[in-house]
């Protein structure tokens, strides 16, 4: 007699699972490990969409050996518009499925059936999740809005991971700019390099670059960049264009086609560069604009209101720390000033 499983209790223990698990790698491995447990299957692999390569690559798996050749990554991303518009793609005999590849490797892994869900958050799917079986298998309709709803759950959880960790990440990185300032004796270029390089790195940047207006010319000035190149940072004078004059006006501004928007300048060594997305934020001092900063990428890409609002008080930072080398030049220079008029009225005497 088959004992029928009792999907809402294990889907609620789960769910308890997901909110108190935070380690990401150990949450990767708790919706594989549930997956199988749940369905009592041979294996499961969790695949994540990478987004520079534009494509899901396997990021965890229980019960397949190390050298399992999976589908490959290009032809699994091709599948994804199917795999939404089902929910769900079933493979019964993995043996007699002319959909199926590998199957001689699937076969050598012991591989009898294969049930395929998408992993979804705010409708967009940004995973897959298979589940292996032993033998052949046809997955009933409760067993397969199960694994949906799983992998459901596990999206968001992935999701609320991923933003713990990027508010820690946001975090250390406004902690070490305000370090910067506190311990570079006012060196304002060092300053304005560690902000520019930070923020690549941290962000996942092709490259970020700062530039000042020069009263003189209205040009902007190069003061600080990170992950250009030489050609491409000694492409010709910035003036400013409609993207720098938003953005010294007082506007943050989003460019998704940096190769095909009217606004930037130089579109042909923006894509000779590889730049393809652009954020460009006004950076201030007190109550003047000063200068812009630029952040690149080399993907297409969107940026959080979180990113954004991080990105414009990072770099209301820099300006801070651009008046406070200016006011301390100054002081420095009446300092020496006041020490000369001294040292003046004592010869005289």
């Amino acid at each position: 007699m088959t004992v029928k499983k009792d999907y809402f209790k294990t889907f609620c223990n789960i769910s308890k699972a997901f909110g108190t698990t935070l380690n990401k790698d150990a949450l990767l491995e708790l919706i594989v490990q549930s997956a199988m447990d749940a369905m009592e299957a041979k294996a499961a692999c969790l695949f994540l969409e990478d987004k520079e390569k534009d494509l899901f690559v396997p990021v965890c798996q229980k019960g397949l050996s190390a050298n399992y050749l999976h589908t490959d990554p290009y032809k699994a991303k091709g599948m994804v518009g199917n795999l939404i518009e089902k929910g769900y793609l079933a493979f019964h005999d993995v043996a007699a499925d002319d959909r199926m590849e590998n199957v001689e490797a699937k076969r050598a892994e012991g591989i009898a059936s294969i049930l395929v869900v998408p992993v979804m958050v705010d409708n967009k799917a940004i995973g897959i999740l298979s589940l292996y079986t032993a033998s052949v298998r046809e997955f009933s309709e409760e067993e397969t809005e199960f694994l949906q709803a799983m992998a459901e759950q596990g999206g968001i959880a992935i999701q609320n991971s991923r933003l713990l960790e990027r508010i820690r990440q946001n975090a250390i990185l406004f902690r070490d700019l305000a370090d910067s300032i506190n311990s570079t004796n006012l060196d304002i270029k060092q300053i304005l390099h560690i902000l520019s390089a930070d923020i690549a790195e941290t962000f996942g940047m092709k490259g970020v670059n700062i530039r000042l207006v020069n009263k003189d010319t209205n040009n902007l000035e190069l003061v600080a960049t990170y992950g250009f190149s030489e050609e491409f940072l000694n492409k010709g004078p910035v003036s400013k264009d409609k993207s720098v004059s938003d953005a010294l006006a007082g506007k943050t501004v989003v460019i998704e086609d940096a190769t095909a928007d009217e606004r930037v300048q130089y579109p042909e060594a923006i894509k000779k560069e590889g730049i393809v997305s652009m954020l460009c934020v006004p950076i201030k001092v007190r109550d003047e604009i000063i200068g812009v900063m630029r952040l690149c990428t080399d993907t297409k890409r969107e940026f959080p209101e979180d990113i954004i609002l991080l990105v414009e008080a990072l770099a209301h930072q820099g300006g801070i720390a651009i008046q406070n080398a200016s006011l301390y030049l100054s002081l420095q220079e009446d300092k020496k000033s006041l020490e000369e008029d001294i040292w003046s009225h004592r010869m005289w005497f």
